[in-house]
Parts: structure tokens; C-alpha cells; sequence
């Protein structure tokens, strides 16, 4: 029997690429996060049935875009906020990647492209954990994203 290998919360990691190129830092306060990758399909109908149109139609589908979306929750940290502000209000596209640290040598190690922060919330309350303020980002790649493979 093999015992599966897990990847743990601290090898999935997002980040972001800083003023030096080639330098890339971690979003401060990240509790949790999220990478959804959706395949859009179009759907084309054709005839059944050249020789009896009143067969109807079927729908052929045929692939479309694949959109990348990084999503996450974390705790407001000062280390973060001004990068943050400035990345949804200034509309700007920033080079990111997700890094799958216990990645196998061949397979996919990071997944690289420029994204645009499509949501910034912040939320707060009184009494229990809400003390800290919380936030949620959602980041959504220009494109798809360029997969490296680990290397030996």
C-alpha cells in the first residue's frame, strides 16, 4: 500500500511579482485560498440527419476560453493593504503565480501570468474574530496562465 502525498497549505502559495522583476512576495495575512480553473464550452447544433431534416438538430462542443480565477480570504494586514488598494482602484494587471511547492518533478510546479484583482472586500465586527478585519480578494488571470514543470 502507498500512502498518498498531500499538499499542505504552506506549499500552495500565490504571489505576486514585486517592483524588482524576478522578485516575488506573498500576499500578507492569507488564511485561505482557492485557484478555479473553468473550461468554457460552445455548443453548435448541426442536423442529425442529412437526408431528414425533421430528425432535428444535436449540439456539437467545441472548447472556448479556459479562465483562471485565484480566490482567497485573509486577515487585513498592513504589509498588504497599499498594494492591494492600489491594484483594484488603479485597474492595474500585475504578473502572478501559484506555486505548488510539493510538486513531482515533470508536473506542474507554476502557473504564471499577469491577472487584474476583480474584488476587494473588507469586513469587520465587534465581538469574536471579527476584532481582525477580514478580507477577501479574487484575482482573475488576463489569459491563461503559462504552466512550469518542477525540475530534478
Amino acid at each position: 500500500m502507498v500512502k498518498p502525498n498531500f499538499q499542505r497549505f504552506h506549499e500552495f502559495v500565490v504571489e505576486v511579482e514585486t517592483e524588482v522583476p524576478g522578485t516575488w512576495a506573498k500576499i500578507c495575512g492569507i488564511t485561505g485560498r482557492q485557484v478555479n480553473r473553468a473550461l468554457t464550452l460552445e455548443e453548435i447544433p448541426v442536423p442529425k440527419d442529412c437526408e431528414d431534416e425533421a430528425a432535428g438538430t444535436e449540439n456539437l462542443v467545441e472548447p472556448g476560453a479556459l479562465v483562471v480565477t485565484v480566490g482567497g480570504t485573509a486577515k487585513w494586514a498592513r504589509q498588504s493593504h497599499g498594494m492591494m488598494m492600489d491594484w483594484i482602484y488603479f485597474k492595474q494587471r500585475k504578473s502572478v503565480r501559484v506555486a505548488h511547492v510539493a510538486a513531482s518533478v515533470g508536473d506542474t510546479e507554476y502557473e504564471t501570468g499577469f491577472a487584474y484583482m476583480t474584488t476587494l472586500n473588507d469586513s469587520g465586527e465587534m465581538e469574536g474574530e471579527g476584532k481582525i478585519v477580514t478580507r477577501e480578494i479574487e484575482l482573475r488571470f488576463d489569459g491563461e496562465p503559462t504552466r512550469t514543470a518542477k525540475a530534478a
